[in-house]
């Protein structure tokens, strides 16, 4: 995995059973180092994109999704940032509608910066838990998807102590992923946790014909998969 040495990273590579937060991570972002530009192979957000998806969640609810590059940037600890809108949808009500921010370093790097979230219940938003911002409250930015990726390497993609602690591992970077629209290689494989959910795992795939996240399932813990459907 390689990343900027001018950005002063400084990644904690945890075990998948850790479950303490970490002290010791302090990456050092430097805003000339980053853009709005987010061309990675696996992970594209050129505006005007959108994905649609499909599945069934850890509930056994039908979930459909809506991810959109929208053509506006948001400036975050002195970084224009790549914003998408995330919507879901269970049993057909909209349940979660988020704004995403990302920007991708010098080497290529793709970072995640935070969220505003807006949870719904009963066509109405309910609150915004889960939302986060790089430089808000001692949140961090973390990696979403490495330049170059190496199997068996961990990278932590967010740190809100206490909120957001995603981490993730690479675990094949040639598979194939079948799903209901057809076939693709060449594909990435993460697994997924949050120490704050232990026992919980997820793998995602992500696939250059689709540019984002192809397949998603958890593995353990629960169950519910969720696929790339348009």
């Amino acid at each position: 995995m390689r990343f900027s040495p001018s950005a002063l990273l400084i990644i904690a590579l945890l075990p998948l059973a850790a479950c303490k937060p970490v002290v010791n991570y302090n990456p050092q972002i430097d805003p000339a180092n980053f853009s709005a530009t987010v061309d990675h192979p696996l992970f594209k957000l050129a505006p005007g994109s959108v994905w649609n998806f499909e599945g069934v969640n850890e509930d056994g609810d039908t979930e459909t999704g809506r991810v959109e590059v929208l053509a506006k940037e948001k400036i975050i600890l002195g970084i224009p940032m790549a914003v998408i809108r995330d919507q879901v949808w269970i049993n057909g009500e909209l349940h979660e509608d988020t704004e995403d921010w990302y920007a991708q370093d010098e080497d290529g790097n793709v970072w995640y910066f935070g969220e505003a979230v807006d949870n719904y219940e009963d066509g109405a938003i309910a609150d915004h838990d889960g939302s986060w911002e790089a430089g808000v409250d001692g949140a961090l930015p973390g990696i979403t998807m490495p330049a170059d990726p190496k199997v068996g390497e961990e990278y932590r993609q967010e740190y809100y102590a206490g909120n957001a602690e995603d981490m993730a591992k690479v675990i094949n970077l040639d598979t194939t992923v079948t799903i209901g629209v057809g076939t693709y290689q060449h594909c990435l494989q993460s697994e997924e946790w949050n120490p704050l959910e232990p026992g919980i795992v997820e793998q995602k795939s992500y696939c250059p014909d689709v540019g984002y996240i192809t397949l998603e399932e958890k593995v353990a813990g629960q169950t519910g998969r969720i696929e790339f459907v348009e």
